[in-house]
């Protein structure tokens, strides 16, 4: 009986990781953390696209720029995609004090979703109570 158990603590786990790098905050939705998802979602999705408006699509390059790339991907694998997009577009650029704010907040946003997903990978191991703080006396 308690190996069902760990089969079914590793797949929540693994649902909390997966599903938090597709959507940012789905893995706390998972666990049922439903404010927290939705303050994850507004807040990573904001500074992304914040990002995306202070320095054009272009800060999204994955030839040029691929340490900023490797922690933009983080966001969601969509990030792909409009990589995809701007390679194709040759004539896309973006350059001084705009790209680089915004390559910092995509990538701010990336990162911020690590820790969205270790949180919700967390409790989803723990259980709910052990991050929030309440323990039973």
């Amino acid at each position: 009986m308690a190996k069902n158990s760990d089969n079914s603590r590793s797949l929540l786990i693994v649902a909390t990781i997966a599903l938090g790098w597709a959507v940012p905050g789905l893995g706390y939705a998972v666990v049922k953390e439903y404010k927290r998802a939705i303050i994850c979602f507004l807040g990573i999705t904001l500074l992304f696209v914040l990002g995306l408006y202070i320095g054009s699509i272009a800060v999204i390059d994955s030839v040029n720029y691929k340490p900023w790339y490797v922690a933009q991907i983080l966001t969601s694998p969509l990030v792909h995609l409009i990589s995809i997009h701007v390679n194709s577009c040759k004539g896309i650029q973006s350059y001084g004090k705009p790209a680089e704010i915004g390559q910092l907040y995509t990538a701010l946003a990336g990162l911020l979703n690590v820790l969205c997903i270790i949180g919700s990978a967390y409790m989803a191991y723990y259980g709910r109570t052990e991050l929030i703080g309440e323990e039973d006396a």
